[in-house]
């Protein structure tokens, strides 16, 4: 009996991922992509499940062998050396923009999800919202935020996937857009892959994860309460798509509801605007935090009275991005267009992000011989970076084009040619992190 509880406490308290990842950006991305490719993109999502799994257990696995987080660990990897700084803000600087980014599709969503249901003005809601934020971050104790977390993510995982059975959706469809990887060639898809992928492999998700761990717990309990968590974070995106394939025509949120009433009944609409707000507010809470413990965990040994949990720094970190949510939905800002370009960054940011992971993984120094990882993980951690690394060199391409006033078109030749491309890049990453492993190695005997 002490197992099984000690197993859901796991759990429940790795939920704190989930709830980073399911968000406004996960509810707008995955129903859009619903709403106009129906299930030729959930391979999309079975893949980010997959390489969120992958990238947070060799973020934990580093917490519990080392010692430190990830953003320690990071910064032990240039420990005397002059581009420490530079490296430092570069990380810290990627993780803060995310966040902010992140945070405002955070606020904007929940508050679409509230409007659904209630008649009351945006910018009351706003401002309830982000005092309730405001009050969770205010916690001494990140291990209850994290169980807070978690029960709001039960919460809004029973909401989407009650929703999404009641639509009877059609298994075969479900197994060919799962295990069949296409990219539509119609403008706006690559962006939604791009957005799909940074709203489930989130960036921040990593330091959050390693920042909040108990240093104490096993790999094998981690394993278990982390595999559970994201496995059935995929499973709510996956159910959360699902829903979206309903609506025909233009995707909004209104017209969303309306599909949902027509379909199922009026209830359905309070599910799905209730989802959608817990969706939101537990994002709205983890993204200022995953900002505050990256920043903590980079700088702290300066100033680490002010760095501390709840200190000055701390809250300043956790209150500019709270913020910048703020401001954003005081203006008013349109949600779903804001909602998809953050994801989208942060799907840029990921292949940055995952060059320090893997190599902080493979420092026999750091982590112990025996603890490195293996070679085949290594070769699937290159193979999540070469892939977000493909997405988003094809959106900046296309932007760039659209930029210039010269659009460029997603055609075969622009796959091809970004994925070998991208393909070398990653190669060369892999073989300086073997010379690298060895040189440490060296060092040790």
């Amino acid at each position: 009996m002490n197992t099984f509880k000690s197993r859901l406490l796991n759990v429940l308290f790795w939920s704190v991922v989930s709830a980073a990842f399911i968000g406004p950006g996960t509810v707008t991305t995955a129903t859009k992509a619903g709403a106009y490719f129906q299930f030729d993109l959930l391979w999309a999502l079975v893949f980010s499940t997959f390489a969120c799994l992958l990238l947070q257990e060799a973020s934990a696995r580093i917490t519990i062998n080392s010692g430190m987080n990830l953003g320690q660990a990071i910064a032990k990897q240039f420990e005397g050396k002059a581009s420490k700084t530079l490296v430092l803000f570069l990380v810290i600087g990627a993780i803060v923009l995310g966040s902010a980014a992140y945070e405002t599709g955070n606020i904007l969503g929940s508050i679409a999800g509230l409007s659904l249901v209630f008649d009351i003005p945006q910018k009351i809601l706003v401002l309830v919202i982000g005092t309730l934020a405001f009050l969770a971050l205010s916690f001494t104790s990140i291990q209850t935020i994290a169980r807070i977390m978690g029960g709001i993510v039960f919460f809004m995982g029973l909401a989407f996937f009650t929703t999404a059975i009641q639509l009877n959706p059609p298994i075969t469809e479900i197994l060919k857009g799962s295990f069949v990887p296409t990219i539509p060639n119609t403008d706006g898809a690559g962006l939604l892959v791009l957005g799909i992928i940074g709203t489930t492999v989130v960036p921040y998700d990593l330091f959050l994860g390693s920042g909040v761990l108990n240093k104490k717990q096993t790999i094998s309990d981690m394993r278990f309460g982390l595999s559970v968590a994201v496995i059935l974070g995929g499973v709510i995106s996956m159910a959360i798509m699902t829903v979206g394939t309903i609506i025909t025509g233009e995707f909004t949120y209104e017209t969303l509801a309306q599909a949902l009433t027509h379909k199922i009944g009026p209830y359905a609409v309070y599910i799905f605007g209730f989802g959608m707000f817990a969706a939101g507010f537990s994002s709205a809470i983890t993204a200022p935090l995953a900002s505050a413990i990256t920043a903590q965990s980079l700088f702290a040994e300066k100033s680490k009275e002010k760095w501390k949990t709840q200190g000055l720094y701390f809250k300043m970190v956790y209150l500019g991005v709270l913020i910048v949510g703020l401001v954003f939905g005081l203006a008013e800002v349109k949600p779903i267009p804001a909602i998809i370009l953050a994801q989208a960054l942060n799907g840029l940011i990921l292949p940055f992000i995952s060059i320090f992971l893997i190599y902080v993984i493979n420092d026999p120094v750091l982590m112990g011989e025996k603890n490195t990882n293996g070679w085949f993980s290594n070769i699937l951690m290159a193979v999540v970076m070469w892939v977000t690394m493909i997405m988003g060199s094809i959106s900046i391409i296309k932007a760039f084009g659209s930029a210039i006033g010269r659009p460029v078109k997603q055609g075969d030749t622009l796959i091809i040619t970004v994925s070998v491309v991208t393909f070398i890049i990653s190669a060369g990453i892999l073989l300086a992190i073997k010379k690298y492993r060895n040189k440490r190695e060296t060092s040790i005997s």
